[in-house]
């Protein structure tokens, strides 16, 4: 790597999305080894149905081993290296997309094309999409991760799309136009819009209103649309899931759209197996999908990855159940959190998906700045000893706003950041209205 690429700050490791974390890792909590210690809140790690899963590979020897009627397969998934995948891997995950989406849509196995995790996914579709100097249009509040992965390498720009609290964060025509005419000041060419649908940090999925808007602004504008749809069957309360190709599918859409949407997809977070590196591009394009296809091969999935994870998949009666359970339990614990943080006089932004909440702490602020947002986080990271991401981070518009995350941790756990919570916003109130 370059020293250029090295030294540039457009990997966003700086942000204090990421400093948060570092600072949790110097003096993590603990309930006995360390209870004055940080409790992690900015991790969107699903854990809640841990348990489920490693009953499944307890009652699946032959499958961690490797086997397949008794007989080892080591040898050939030791030398198998096709980056096009194993077929049974591919079958799989297309019928686990379909019942995530409500068997609206058929998933072909040949459109989709295996990435080492939705990271590299979405790399790959900018790289396939736009040339340096390019860009594309990101509604706010976003992932703070996409200027890494979407940026860093790729030399393509992103032009934010401001989204408001005064309609609760939705993307609107007017918002998509405006976007537009300020990359074009900008000089910069629009390839398309990347969206996260369930929304990550704001926990609610698009209305069908709003894809409809996208599909109308990508026809008008003759621009592409990638849907990140990595947390789809974190859906626990209606509305229901819709996907990008269930409102296309509804359209009659003609070819020449389908041909321009996309759609990013991983197991991190509905399977809650993020260290297993299983994602995915889905396109009806055949010249992206061939084009992914070669640039997957600097980021495979490994072959004994791919067995497990085709021959978890292929077991329906389990999958099923996983789903529903952590849905269940999803839904249960956000219903901790919310109701924890109202005891502390906090509400949130009413969501239905996701492993964390939008929390409005606008009038803990000192002032209506970013800067009065960066000390109240620094005092809830130091003083409170919880890692809490500030809405900056994910290119908010407006101070005040911070994503907590409830699935990466114990029940106990969440409890005690909810009373050290409480706690805080008690005197922080008392000290607002004394001064």
């Amino acid at each position: 790597m370059s020293l250029r690429k090295a030294g540039q700050d457009s990997h966003g490791q700086d942000s204090s999305y990421f400093l948060g974390w570092q600072e949790y890792e110097k003096n993590p909590y603990h309930p006995i080894q360390n209870p004055m210690g940080i409790i992690q809140m900015g991790l969107a790690e699903n854990q809640l149905s841990f348990d489920l899963l490693k009953l499944w590979l307890r009652r699946n020897p032959d499958i961690v081993g490797l086997k397949k009627n008794g007989a080892s397969l080591f040898r050939e998934l030791a030398l198998f290296q096709d980056y096009h995948g194993l077929p049974a891997l591919k079958n799989e995950l297309v019928e686990f997309m379909e019942k995530t989406r409500g068997s609206e849509m058929k998933f072909a196995p040949e459109k989709l094309v295996l990435t080492a995790g939705a990271t590299p996914a979405n790399e790959i579709l900018v790289f396939c999409l736009a040339d340096p100097g390019e860009a594309f249009i990101l509604p706010t509040p976003y992932y703070p991760g996409f200027n890494r992965d979407l940026k860093w390498r790729t030399g393509v720009e992103i032009v934010p799309m401001q989204c408001s609290s005064s309609n609760g964060f939705r993307i609107t025509s007017s918002a998509l136009e405006q976007a537009y005419q300020q990359a074009q000041k900008m000089n910069l060419n629009v390839k398309g819009v990347l969206v996260t649908n369930p929304s990550n940090p704001l926990g609610i999925t698009m209305t069908r209103s709003e894809l409809n808007h996208l599909v109308d602004f990508a026809i008008h504008k003759n621009i592409h649309i990638v849907s990140d749809e990595i947390y789809s069957g974190t859906v626990f309360a209606s509305p229901k899931f819709v996907s990008i190709t269930g409102v296309l599918k509804e359209r009659n859409s003609d070819n020449n759209i389908w041909n321009r949407i996309h759609i990013v997809y991983s197991l991190s977070k509905d399977l809650g197996i993020p260290g297993f590196r299983v994602g995915m591009i889905y396109s009806n394009n055949e010249r992206v999908v061939s084009a992914a296809t070669k640039m997957s091969s600097f980021g495979l999935v490994s072959s004994q990855t791919q067995y497990l994870v085709a021959n978890l998949l292929m077991d329906k009666k389990f999958t099923s159940k996983y789903m529903e359970e952590t849905q269940r339990r999803l839904k249960r614990r956000k219903e901790m959190l919310v109701c924890g943080l109202r005891n502390a006089g906090i509400q949130c932004l009413k969501s239905n998906a996701g492993l964390f909440c939008w929390v409005d702490m606008r009038h803990l602020l000192t002032s209506a700045t970013f800067e009065a947002e960066k000390e109240l986080w620094i005092k809830i990271l130091y003083h409170v000893g919880l890692n809490i991401s500030p809405g900056s981070s994910f290119h908010c518009c407006e101070p005040g706003w911070f994503r907590l995350c409830f699935a990466n941790m114990s029940e106990d756990t969440l409890k005690v950041a909810m009373q050290r919570m409480k706690a805080f916003t008690h005197s922080t109130t008392f000290l607002l209205k004394a001064s």
